[in-house]
C-alpha cells in the first residue's frame, strides 16, 4: 500500500479558495468603479433675490431720562425724613422737614410790617384828599398838598414792598418742607435727622432717578454713517418707511431681547475726537423699571431697505486658506464651480453677498464633503435650509 504526502491533499482546497477570494476582489473593484462613476447627490439651495430690511447692532449704555439732586433751600436743623429710601416717590412729595420756627417768626413779623404799612398809608391818603380840596380853595399853600401826595405814593411804596418781604417769608417757610422735584425712584438719604443744613452746601439730601421712560445711548462710528449715508444717496438702500422707521430693538446684558421697542429721538452733530463715534439716544419705555441707568446692551437700528438682495445660507459658505468666503454652485451642466464671494454682513441665517453670486444660482448646502469642482453631481431641494418663504425678514450685525 503507497501512502500520499498530507500537502498532496490539501494542495487542490487551498488552490479552489484562491480562486474564488479573487473572484470576489474582482467583483468589489466593480462595483467600487460603478459606485464612483455615479454622480454624487448633494442638496441646493436656489438664491432668488430678496427685499431685506438691514439693521445696525451698535453697542450702547442705558441713562437716566432724568436725575434730579435735592438740596435745601433754607439753613436749618433737619427734624425728620419722610420718605422709605429706594422707593418710588411723587412730584411735590415732602422728603424732609427743617425746623420751621424762625421761618415761622419771620412770617409773623412781615405780617405785621405790612399792617402797619397798610395803617399808614390810609392816614396819609385821607390827609392827601383833604389837602387836595383845601388847595382849591386856597386854604393851603399848593405845597403842602403836593408834599402830602408825596407822602401817601411813599406809603404805598412801602405796602409792597412789606408785601414783598412776607411773600419772602412766606416761601422761605415753604422750603422748610423739602419736597420731591421731580417723580421717580429716590435713594439713600446722604443726611440724618439732627444735622444742619445750609442754604449753600454742596452736598445733596439725596437724589431722585426717573427710570420711565429711560435713555439708550447708543455709539455708531463715523465711518459706518458715512457709509450708510452713501448707499442711501446712491439708491443702493432705501429708506425705511412708515410708523416702524425709527423703530429700535433692545438686546439686554444676559442675551435676552427687550419686551418692548423704543423709538430714535436723535443723533449728536459732532463726532467724539476720541473714539472716532457719533454717539445716538433712543428712548425706551420702562414701566416694570427692569432697565436701570448705566446698563451694558445692544440696540438694532433700522438702516434701510435693500431691494433685489442676493442671501445665500450659511451652511453653503465656507472659507479657504486665506480666509476669503466661497460657495459650490452648481451649473448648468451639472457640474460643480468653485465660487469667490464678496459678503457684507450677516441676515440672520444668512449672508448678504454682492459678488460671486447671482440670481437663479443653485449653491450646494448639502453633501459638500462628497464633491469638488469640476465634478458631475445630481442636485436635490436641500433639506437643511428652511425656503425663503419661512425665513425671517434680515438683520444685519
Amino acid at each position: 500500500m503507497q501512502i500520499k504526502p498530507a500537502h498532496a491533499f490539501f494542495a487542490p482546497a487551498l488552490l479552489a479558495v484562491a480562486l474564488a477570494l479573487g473572484a470576489c476582489g474582482k467583483q468589489d473593484n466593480k462595483d467600487q468603479q460603478q459606485q464612483q462613476q455615479k454622480p454624487a447627490e448633494v442638496g441646493v439651495v436656489t438664491v432668488q433675490p430678496r427685499t431685506v430690511t438691514l439693521t445696525d447692532e451698535l453697542p450702547g449704555r442705558t441713562s437716566a431720562f432724568r436725575i434730579a439732586e435735592v438740596r435745601p433751600q433754607v439753613s436749618g436743623i433737619l427734624l425728620k425724613r419722610s420718605f422709605t429710601e429706594g422707593a418710588d416717590v411723587k412730584a411735590g412729595q415732602q422728603l424732609y422737614q427743617i425746623d420751621p420756627r424762625t421761618y415761622e417768626a419771620n412770617v409773623n413779623s412781615a405780617k405785621a410790617s405790612l399792617a402797619q404799612a397798610q395803617a399808614t398809608l390810609a392816614s396819609n391818603r385821607l390827609k392827601a384828599q383833604r389837602y387836595g380840596a383845601l388847595v382849591k380853595e386856597q386854604a393851603i399853600s399848593k405845597q403842602e398838598a403836593d408834599d402830602a401826595l408825596s407822602m401817601q405814593r411813599q406809603n404805598e411804596a412801602q405796602v409792597e414792598s412789606a408785601r414783598a418781604a412776607l411773600r419772602n417769608a412766606e416761601i422761605n417757610l415753604a422750603y422748610t418742607k423739602v419736597a420731591a422735584p421731580i417723580a421717580g425712584r429716590i435713594g439713600r438719604s446722604m443726611m440724618t435727622e439732627g444735622a444742619l443744613v445750609t442754604a449753600d452746601q454742596t452736598t445733596a439730601l439725596t437724589s431722585i432717578t426717573q427710570l420711565d421712560p429711560i435713555y439708550v445711548d447708543v455709539t455708531q462710528s463715523a465711518t459706518d454713517l458715512l457709509r450708510l449715508r452713501r448707499e442711501l444717496d446712491s439708491g443702493q438702500l432705501q429708506k425705511v418707511q412708515g410708523e416702524n422707521a425709527a423703530e429700535v430693538k433692545l438686546m439686554l446684558e444676559d442675551g435676552s431681547a427687550y419686551s418692548r421697542s423704543g423709538k430714535l429721538k436723535f443723533a449728536e452733530v459732532s463726532v467724539d475726537q476720541g473714539t472716532g463715534s457719533v454717539t445716538i439716544r433712543a428712548e425706551f419705555p420702562n414701566p416694570d423699571k427692569l432697565l436701570l441707568p448705566g446698563m451694558f446692551v445692544r440696540a438694532q437700528l433700522q438702516s434701510g431697505v435693500r431691494q433685489n438682495a442676493i442671501l445665500v445660507p450659511q451652511q453653503g459658505v465656507t472659507r479657504d486658506q486665506k480666509g476669503k468666503p466661497t460657495a459650490m454652485v452648481v451649473n448648468g451642466e451639472g457640474k460643480v464651480e468653485l465660487r469667490e464671494l464678496v459678503t457684507e454682513r450677516a441676515l440672520g441665517a444668512d449672508w448678504l453677498v454682492s459678488k460671486g453670486i447671482k440670481a437663479g444660482d443653485k449653491v450646494i448646502t448639502e453633501g459638500l464633503q462628497k464633491v469638488k469642482p469640476g465634478a458631475s453631481v445630481t442636485a436635490k431641494p436641500a433639506g437643511n435650509v428652511a425656503s425663503a418663504e419661512q425665513q425671517p425678514a434680515g438683520q444685519g450685525q
